[in-house]
């Protein structure tokens, strides 16, 4: 079913864009668009992942610079089934994640400095978990590629003025196309977008809360990143708001058009989703509302089952701690991270 869903969209996004093709120059540039399209799909499948980790400054971590949030991915990784993904960090103070890839044999995480900063050791796990489900869901493909083929509808909508529009280029409609390839085809492809993410995101949300145990844990993660994205810009995002389906949450700030459509479902209806889905699964830890991030204290001191328990915690010191700003106490990439 996955399969079909992908080449289905596929097929969508590459009728798209030859319809903006045939508007700006006729059946030639309809035939140009097919032929571009064809060939994108093809560079996207081998390297869509890395031009995202690389418009996002994603860089890759293990166990010696960042080796708690790289063992939280491990732990959780071998809870799922799946081969261990190649880890990232991102140098931004908005809590956000994505993953990315063609398979789960070539997958990627990524999380940001403000995501590992800012939440609880718990809800991170949480957050991992839900970017784990959408590769074992072989989401990334799909997603990846949508959100490529996506960037360049926009930019060719964008183009359209300064290519479209003479009478030596064939095509039907003169200035109404290219003002229609202008206005629509963004449009169109923000609407793909929006179907690809909304359904995918529920069904990652599922099974990313039974990988980590406690739905109510990814709920209260939900909540802290909503929060932190829409009071923290992301640049990165800001300048390719085609590849914002791909997070957790969506890292647009509203500041722009393409904000007015989003596209993830309701936090909230995502929040009540999973509030009930704990109601299901029973248990101490079920309430009518996201319990609060255990304190820093509280984190090292409770012994919550699931994967998570494979991950090494420090040893206490002697002498206390003084106050970190970190909630987990230290640097989130550990003492040899780029952002130490």
């Amino acid at each position: 079913m996955n399969t079909f869903r992908t080449a289905m969209l596929l097929a969508a996004m590459t009728a798209l864009f030859m319809g903006v093709g045939f508007l700006i120059g006729g059946s030639g540039g309809m035939m140009i668009a097919l032929l571009i399209a064809a060939g994108m799909n093809l560079f996207s499948y081998w390297n869509a992942d890395k031009m995202v980790l690389s418009m996002n400054h994603a860089v890759e971590v293990d166990e010696k610079n960042a080796p708690e949030y790289y063992s939280i991915v491990q732990a959780l990784a071998k809870e799922a089934g799946l081969p261990m993904p190649k880890t990232y960090l991102i140098d931004n103070p908005q809590p956000n994640a994505f993953a990315t890839g063609r398979n789960p044999e070539n997958a990627a995480v990524a999380a940001s400095t403000g995501l590992l900063q800012r939440l609880s050791h718990e809800e991170v796990s949480a957050v991992m978990a839900h970017e784990l489900a959408h590769v074992q869901h072989r989401d990334t493909l799909t997603m990846t590629i949508v959100a490529t083929l996506a960037g360049a509808i926009s930019m060719l909508g964008n183009f359209a003025f300064f290519f479209g529009g003479n009478r030596d280029n064939n095509n039907p409609f003169g200035f109404v196309g290219v003002l229609v390839a202008m206005l629509v085809a963004p449009l169109a492809a923000m609407i793909v977008q929006m179907a690809v993410s909304r359904t995918r995101e529920y069904e990652a949300d599922r099974r990313g809360a039974e990988i980590v145990g406690n739905p109510l844990w990814l709920a209260s993660a939900l909540d802290k990143v909503a929060r932190g994205a829409q009071r923290i810009p992301n640049p990165d995002a800001e300048r390719n708001p085609a590849m914002a389906h791909l997070f957790i949450i969506n890292p647009l700030s509203g500041e722009r058009m393409d904000s007015l459509f989003s596209t993830h479902p309701s936090t909230e209806n995502r929040i009540a989703a999973l509030q009930a889905m704990a109601r299901e699964m029973g248990g101490s830890e079920t309430q009518t509302s996201p319990r609060q991030a255990p304190s820093p204290r509280q984190a090292d001191e409770e012994q919550p089952s699931g994967p998570w328990d494979q991950v090494a915690r420090p040893e206490q010191p002697a002498e206390p701690a003084k106050p970190k700003t970190n909630p987990w106490g230290r640097n989130p990439t550990g003492p040899k991270g780029r952002w130490s």
